[in-house]
């Protein structure tokens, strides 16, 4: 057995629940297990996707035997500096906004937020979860975990310090980490990520953010709610580049009646420390700026983590913009060898990677038996941004229909026409479904609401399961929910489907009755 040298791997502030983080996700005691002699699947990274892999294969009953390596934090960017932090803050954030209550006859002063409260709170709740990716957790599922650095050594063996793992496949799942700003200076002065930002205890007075795609509007409304004047930079005319442009222009309006400060087709030139504060220099619609704040977050980019996995010993092809190369069935070139998530993957979603490593659990392990192979693009895949209100879609863009000559109809469905939304003070969104010409199968969906996130499913259901309009406008839905806009637009299709003439019909029908 091998004992790690774990002295390195810290999270700040090093208070009691990030040293209960630490103790689950990468014990400093963690004592690495000795070796197999020969592995059914060795899976590289301990993120979403390496972890669903490593206990789905250990979790099948066969006897299979599995490694899991990682050299860092298991759990990956979601538990430690991603989903669960980031929606910590963002729950806080929404308690801290009074903007509402005057119209909701609710007369209060705007509540003071304690940042360094609510930042511990954050850091509370990812030690309470952290067990459920911890390394003690996958040893009891019959995982092997060995902590340290992986790094292959030809087809059929990785190396783990002075440790040699021998496998018949391999999974890499390493995943991906935010990029560096080409932006001069900005090293010398310092800057944060979302890999950072969360071990903040005080609060920045003036934060600049770097990015207006999810990442980016989720942390600058967040933290603008939270007390800091945020002024979010954008190099394009559109917040979230690939949005449905009616949701990003809300967004960006809820923004600025936050008080974010939105430039957009933004041209960062370089930043300097200066006495007022770290100092922006910048170009935006023809107008040269400066701005002095006390931080700068770079929220835009993602880059791939293949350097030290000495791929190209095993015949792996990778660049360093999209990570490594797939194929559907999320085989590398080396067809021994599988990747998932965000190494992988444009899809950089925790439910992606989630799903990704089903996947590759099937290909690996029961397709050489027979059984059916599972593709990447078989996926109906929906995300959210957790905005206030959030943007969530499922499917095809009415952009990406004209693209593919695909004939659509769209049915929108503002919210002010919805009883809950309006009882909710929370009308400002619409739902937006894309259906085939001539049919009620839909194709896609866009929902901007409060609570949109938890909406898109049943959408998601129904492409999946191919239930059609026609089909949703029979489901009775609660009153009064938001959700009863998707009712709304299947009740608004069926309509289509009256002729003049069966009007005309009901309408006597009617009368006579």
């Amino acid at each position: 057995m091998t004992r790690f040298d774990v002295q390195s791997i810290t999270v700040a502030p090093m208070d009691e629940a990030n040293q209960t983080l630490i103790a689950n996700v990468h014990p400093p005691d963690w004592v690495n297990p000795t070796p197999q002699a020969l592995y059914d699947l060795v899976v590289i990274g301990a993120g979403t996707a390496g972890l669903v892999v490593a206990a789905g294969a250990a979790g099948l009953g066969l006897g299979l035997k599995v490694a899991l390596v990682e050299r860092h934090l298991m759990g990956g960017d979601c538990l430690n500096v991603g989903c669960v932090p980031s929606k910590c803050i963002i729950r806080s954030a929404r308690a801290a906004i009074p903007q509402d209550r005057e119209a909701l006859g609710v007369m209060s002063d705007r509540p003071q937020v304690d940042f360094s409260a609510v930042m511990a709170r954050m850091r509370r709740i990812r030690a309470e979860i952290s067990p459920n990716d911890s390394a003690q957790r996958f040893q009891k599922l019959g995982v092997d975990v060995f902590l340290g650095d992986g790094c292959f050594v030809d087809g059929q063996t990785l190396q783990v310090g002075e440790t040699a793992l021998r496998f018949k496949k391999a999974v890499i799942a390493t995943g991906a980490r935010a990029t560096k700003p080409a932006i001069a200076g900005i090293e010398a002065v310092g800057y944060l990520t979302n890999e950072t930002v969360f071990s903040l205890t005080d609060r920045p007075n003036r934060l600049a953010v770097i990015g207006g795609g999810p990442i980016g509007c989720e942390l600058a409304q967040a933290f603008q709610r939270l007390g800091c004047q945020v002024v979010l930079f954008h190099k394009n005319a559109q917040l979230l580049n690939k949005e449905d442009s009616e949701a990003a222009e809300i967004l960006r309006q809820s923004l600025v009646q936050d008080g974010v400060r939105v430039v957009l087709n933004a041209e960062l030139q370089r930043v300097e420390q200066t006495p007022e504060g770290k100092m922006i220099h910048l170009i935006a619609e023809g107008k040269v700026e400066a701005i002095a704040v006390d931080e700068i977050l770079a929220g835009a980019g993602r880059a791939p983590n293949v350097e030290g996995l000495n791929l190209e010993a095993i015949g792996v092809a990778y660049d360093s913009k999209h990570g490594v190369q797939v194929n559907d069935y999320l085989q590398t070139s080396n067809p021994k060898v599988y990747a998932a998530g965000d190494i992988c993957m444009d899809w950089k979603f925790t439910h992606a990677a989630d799903a990704a490593a089903r996947i590759v659990i099937k290909n690996t392990l029961f397709s050489p038996f027979g059984i059916g192979r599972s593709k990447l693009s078989s996926l109906v895949m929906p995300w959210v941004t957790y905005t206030d209100p959030e943007i969530a879609h499922v499917g095809l863009y009415e952009s990406e229909a004209r693209d593919r000559n695909i004939a659509v109809d769209t049915i929108k469905i503002p919210f002010k026409t919805v009883d809950r939304a309006l009882i909710d003070h929370e009308a400002q969104g619409f739902l937006k479904i894309l259906h085939q010409q001539g049919s009620d199968k839909i194709l896609g969906a866009t929902i901007v609401a409060s609570h949109a996130g938890d909406m898109i499913s049943e959408i998601t259901t129904a492409i999946v399961h191919n239930i059609g309009l026609s089909k949703l406008s029979s489901v009775i839905h609660p009153y009064p929910t938001q959700a009863e806009a998707i009712k709304k637009a299947a009740d608004a299709y069926r309509r289509t489907l009256l002729t003049p003439r069966t009007k005309a019909f009901l309408g006597i029908l009617t009368k006579l009755a």
